[in-house]
Formats: structure tokens, C-alpha cells, sequence
């Protein structure tokens, strides 16, 4: 049995669980899932029973858990630094973490107007006040990113990092709403979405349940 847990919800619609998954991937270790199905009367309590914050996803290793997907990837990243989570360089490093972080606290009006939906495509929808803005500033670091690390690859900082796998699910965003994007975010967001990992994610969404259900 792997010594990893992960708790997570919905592959459709939970873009932190999505991050969680991700950074176990990548850190090339095994572990088992246990999914909380959303909006059914026992979510929450499903999900307190594994989550102190109330919150998926929850990594359950050697007896202890650790909650927040950024934490979770910097966990992984300590525990298989040969898994290139993080760059080598201390600069790129230090900017990859500071774009994540601005992920993880920041964008709410994309958040809350353009939700993770990965099971219908939705162009036009969400488009409200400071919804824009949000767009405009996530190109930025983007562009900026791939400008100042790139080289290296075709992800945010050449190979596929932690910064990747934070803007991931922002890239199904852009593309269940239709948001136009500028040629070089446009090639990175299709990048994102030929990662085998990232398809094999989006590929098991679209076979779930609609949001309420859970699999028969």
C-alpha cells in the first residue's frame, strides 16, 4: 500500500485538487485517492473527516497531514528534489514562488465568475467587472515568465514546475470560457493542456458524474 493518501473532490470542478494531484505526479510517487463527492448533503462532513480546514485536497503521509495545495507541492518538491518540482536556479526559484503564491491568494473575480468546469464548455460566461483585469495581469506573468526562464522548455520556466501546475487549472479556465489570448500565452495554455498529465486528469473528469451524483 503506497504510503500517500490524497483527499480530493471532484476532478470536474475542484482546480485545488487538481494542483494536489499534480504535485504527486510529478514527485513520481504512488498513493491512493479518496474522493469527496461535492454538493451532496454529506460533502462537508466527508470532508472534515479528513480535513482540518474544512477544505480538499488533504496529503496524508507518515501519520500526518498537510493541507493547501501550494504547501502539499512544497512538500512533495522537499521530499523528491530530483523530481525538478523547483528550478535549480535561486532566482528562478524565488520568482516561481512568488507567481504561485500570487495565484494561490490572489485572482478572485476569475475565481468566482469562471469557476473550473471541465465537463461543458461555456463561451462568453463570466465575463464581470474585474474579471478582465485578472485575465490581463495572469498574461503578464505569463509572458513576463517565459520571457525571463523559458529558454529551457516550453512551460512557464522551461520545464514542467510547481508554477505550472498552480496556473493549470487556470488554463482549462480559458479554455471552457473562450477567453482570447495573446500568441505567446495562447502556445503556453495549449502546452498546459498536452501535458499527459493534464490530459489524463481532464479525460477522467469528463467521465464523472454531473456535480451532486457520484458514480453508480
Amino acid at each position: 500500500m503506497p504510503d500517500f493518501t490524497l483527499v480530493m473532490g471532484n476532478r470536474s470542478s475542484s482546480s485545488w485538487s487538481l494542483r494536489g494531484w499534480l504535485a504527486l505526479k510529478c514527485a513520481g510517487v504512488e498513493f491512493d485517492e479518496i474522493m469527496v463527492w461535492f454538493k451532496r448533503p454529506e460533502t462537508k462532513a466527508e470532508i472534515l473527516a479528513h480535513s482540518p480546514s474544512g477544505f480538499v485536497p488533504v496529503l496524508k503521509h507518515s501519520g500526518g497531514l498537510i493541507w493547501e495545495s501550494l504547501a502539499i507541492a512544497e512538500y512533495m518538491a522537499d521530499l523528491c528534489p530530483a523530481a525538478g518540482l523547483w528550478p535549480e536556479d535561486i532566482e528562478a526559484r524565488a520568482h516561481g514562488r512568488a507567481i504561485s503564491t500570487e495565484m494561490h491568494a490572489g485572482f478572485s473575480r476569475l475565481r468566482n465568475h469562471m469557476p473550473m468546469d471541465l465537463q461543458n464548455d461555456r463561451p462568453g460566461e463570466g465575463m464581470a467587472d474585474g474579471v478582465d483585469r485578472d485575465i490581463k495581469r495572469i498574461c503578464e506573468i505569463w509572458q513576463e515568465t517565459r520571457d525571463r526562464f523559458g529558454a529551457g522548455g516550453s512551460f512557464l520556466m522551461g520545464g514542467f514546475t510547481i508554477a505550472d501546475i498552480m496556473y493549470a487549472p487556470v488554463v482549462t479556465r480559458f479554455k471552457t470560457y473562450g477567453v482570447d489570448l495573446g500568441p505567446v500565452c495562447q502556445a503556453y495554455a495549449d502546452t498546459v493542456l498536452d501535458h499527459p498529465l493534464v490530459r489524463e486528469w481532464i479525460e477522467a473528469a469528463q467521465a464523472e458524474p454531473p456535480l451532486g451524483e457520484v458514480p453508480s
